[in-house]
């Protein structure tokens, strides 16, 4: 009795003479499922393949063009700002900060600090924190706001003293001037920069300097100084008396007492033109 295949069966005798000739072909055949559609032949996939590849270089060439466009554009906006910066004055530099001199021999100079209105005292309260912090007082003094004491008279006659900003919007320092002291101030929040020419700070006369720190009570006043009034008139201007005996007269302004807040008007009393010594603030400019 024969158990293997039936070798005189003509189907039989096929299958195993291909799978000789072609042993690869079973391995390598696709499983065909009931219903599903035939693969694609070869040459179909291969096409396909070849015109994902084309397409991926276009769009990476496109690419590339376009970086390139915005860097040429990137560079002549580049190009288009520096030529329209100005040129600056030069300005040489300022000495290296030695650490060997001694205090002694340090060179101090008043300079005038340009800062923003109104804000001068805070300016200042903030310049002397950063002095502290940074550890440069050895090369600042003093830092003053220009003030000087005017006397100013109520509506009710009575006096009193206040403190007038002199340069609203400036403020003076006494400072030894390098680089690591400098860029300090320039970086102080408020401060625009010191006042010079070429970019450099220029130093204050001295005798400007004193006037100043003896209006502002850092120096002593200087003897038969009386205080200013805040009077709003100069001589000649045309005033009207709005309070008093002569109220709605109209005169002007002849003399002014700083030292008691009056001034003297002409009045034209009865055709003449008669002197009326009156409180400032009873007349008003017209």
């Amino acid at each position: 009795m024969s158990i293997g295949p039936d070798s005189s069966n003509p189907e039989n005798q096929t299958r195993e003479d291909s799978s000789l000739t072609n042993p690869a072909s079973a391995d390598t055949a696709p499983v065909m499922v009931p219903g599903a559609p035939p693969p694609p032949p070869p040459d179909a996939v291969e096409a396909g393949e070849e015109l994902k590849r084309e397409e991926t270089g276009a769009r990476s060439q496109e690419s590339a063009v376009g970086s390139q466009e915005q860097g040429e554009a990137a560079a002549d906006e580049l190009k288009e700002i520096e030529e329209d910066e100005p040129d600056l004055p030069f300005a040489a530099p300022l000495e290296l900060i030695d650490e060997t001199v001694a205090d002694e021999d340090l060179k101090f100079d008043w300079f005038i600090l340009k800062v923003q209105v109104n804000r001068e005292d805070s300016i200042k309260d903030a310049l002397l924190r950063n002095v502290k912090r940074n550890g440069l007082d050895r090369y600042f003094r003093e830092i003053v706001v220009p003030t000087e004491d005017v006397v100013e008279f109520t509506k009710a006659g009575k006096r009193r003293v206040v403190k007038k900003k002199l340069y609203p919007g400036y403020i003076l320092v006494n400072m030894s001037v390098n680089d690591e002291s400098w860029f300090m101030v320039r970086e102080t929040p408020g401060i625009g920069d010191f006042t010079g020419s070429a970019g450099k700070p220029t130093p204050m006369d001295p005798k400007d300097v004193e006037r100043i720190l003896r209006s502002s009570k850092v120096l002593p006043e200087e003897e038969g100084v009386g205080l200013k009034t805040a009077i709003p008139f100069n001589s000649g201007d045309r005033v009207r008396v709005k309070e008093g005996y002569f109220q709605n007269f109209e005169g002007d302004v002849d003399a002014i007492d700083q030292a008691n807040g009056r001034v003297t008007v002409m009045i034209n009393i009865f055709g003449r033109s008669t002197p009326v010594e009156l409180e400032h603030w009873q007349i008003e400019a017209i």
